[in-house]
């Protein structure tokens, strides 16, 4: 087992801070480009709705499925540290192409930073698992601080890339976030003595040899990439053949485990599922939600137009604020025999989801004549959404590190990931039943719909999700105690 470095006698490791930050500037720039890509397809490339959420589902859900490759390689190759480092240059360098206003370089853009985000997200998450010792309670709270981290970047990045990328030029607003990405290596490699022992290559000896293998083949991997972008069929196909395996080969290993780990592997795969359904829902805020509050929301504060990116900012903001309170509040009921089951807690999570999209209803039956319904009710809406998160995302990624075993610990956290990669393809089926709420007919500058007709749209779709959320929360409360009794004492 990699060796972790000397626990201070209270608190956390200080590694945990390092990767706060180096996580917090990754974010910044994955957010950056996030808060832009739909209003830049459907404003500079004058692309339908039903275009823009196509791409925008491929690359999230290709976003969520090179950690499977980028996992494994840090596994056997790489290590974590250096995977991460090469990560990030690719996300960098996928930035700084998309100053060009133009499609080829768009989509090559796109596809580095798809690429390099394999390396980098889900071996930095492994490595905040690797600073704690097995059994130690602080994990599931140190997982909370660097899941803050994630998202003060998320929240910084649409309020200054959004901001520049509407005022200045799109291609502006990419350019700083590439700009951010470069600020987070650089912290991640000042301050590599703070996780000294943790992620190094597993043989030393070949890796300057392997690092260059992998780095070509990642670059060469960006024409594909950039390909998928353009045929969302393709890469349905893609995901649901690399769901089969990954799951295949996860299935058969937990087979061949003792009882109890193997069904500490059974929970993990059955929470990959409920894991994917809330995400599919939540990921709704980079599509669908941003076009909503686009186009049927009331902006307007005090004679100020609230920039329509800054909408993504309310979920992070949010999280920053209670991730503390969460974190403190599991603490504080596991003292007393309180604190929710693994199973539990997806099962709130999912309630919280769905009664925000519940909200959106709402939001929309009080909307005025013009088409616009208040922005508080949306607030509302991002604010059940984080506490749903919580209740998942932070606890999940935990999860995985408690229950999987050290062997196929970067793998498993890949199949983690790739559920969210299959949760964003399915986020975007979801979006473009409100894809009239955009406009009618197909190709590029459909003709825009009025506020009434995609209010209606908009609030109809968002009533469904709803009550999808509530049929997935009830279908898990009813596995919980079986789940439960698989956990074998982890909480």
């Amino acid at each position: 087992m990699t060796p972790t470095p000397t626990e201070p006698a209270k608190g956390h490791p200080p590694g945990l801070y390092l990767l706060f930050f180096a996580e917090m500037w990754e974010r910044f720039c994955f957010y950056g480009m996030r808060a832009l890509l739909v209003l830049y397809m459907t404003k500079a490339f004058l692309l339908s709705d039903e275009q823009a959420y196509s791409t925008y589902g491929s690359y999230n859900a290709l976003v969520y499925c090179t950690p499977i490759i980028g996992g494994l390689l840090a596994d056997k190759v790489l290590g974590y540290r250096y995977a991460v480092t090469l990560g990030g240059l690719l996300m960098a360098l996928g930035e700084f192409t998309l100053l060009v206003q133009d499609k080829t370089f768009f989509h090559l853009g796109m596809a580095a930073l798809i690429v390099g985000n394999g390396f980098f997200k889900p071996n930095i998450s492994t490595m905040v698992g690797r600073l704690y010792p097995d059994g130690d309670p602080r994990r599931d709270a140190g997982f909370s601080i660097f899941y803050m981290g994630i998202n003060l970047g998320a929240f910084l990045a649409p309020l200054a890339c959004g901001y520049v990328g509407e005022t200045y030029g799109w291609n502006y607003g990419f350019g700083l976030a590439g700009l951010g990405m470069l600020l987070g290596l650089a912290v991640f490699t000042l301050g590599r003595g703070a996780i000294a022992g943790i992620g190094d290559p597993p043989e030393p000896s070949t890796f300057a040899r392997n690092f260059a293998l992998v780095s070509g083949a990642a670059l060469l991997a960006i024409p594909l990439v950039a390909f998928l972008l353009q045929n969302a069929t393709v890469v349905g196909f893609l995901l649901l053949g690399t769901g089969i395996v990954v799951l295949g080969s996860l299935l058969g290993t937990a087979m061949r485990l003792d009882k109890v780990p193997r069904e500490k592997m059974f929970v993990i795969l059955v929470l990959i599922f409920f894991h994917m359904t809330f995400w599919a829902f939540f990921e709704q805020a980079g599509s669908s939600l941003t076009l909503f509050l686009d186009r049927n929301v009331d902006r307007e504060l005090f004679g100020w137009t609230f920039p329509t990116t800054w909408g993504q900012s309310f979920n992070p903001i949010f999280i920053v604020a209670l991730a503390p309170v969460f974190g403190l509040m599991w603490v504080r009921l596991d003292k007393v025999g309180l604190n929710p089951s693994i199973p539990l807690k997806f099962v709130l999570g999912i309630i919280g989801v769905g009664a925000g999209f519940g909200v959106l209803v709402v939001s929309a039956a009080v909307a005025g004549p013009d088409g616009l319904s208040p922005l508080t009710l949306l607030v509302l809406c991002y604010l059940l959404h984080t506490m749903g998160e919580l209740a998942i995302s932070p606890v999940g990624l935990s999860m995985v590190t408690k229950l999987a075993p050290p062997s196929i610990g970067g793998l498993v956290m890949g199949a983690w990931f790739l559920s969210i990669a299959f949760a964003h393809y399915i986020a975007a089926l979801l979006a473009s039943l409100a894809g009239g709420g955009g406009g009618h007919g197909g190709g590029e500058a459909a003709v825009p719909a009025t506020p009434a007709e995609s209010l209606a749209t908009f609030a109809s779709v968002f009533g469904q999700i709803g009550v999808m959320a509530g049929i997935a929360a009830v279908l898990l409360l009813i596995l919980t105690p079986v789940l439960k009794s698989w956990l074998h004492g982890v909480k």
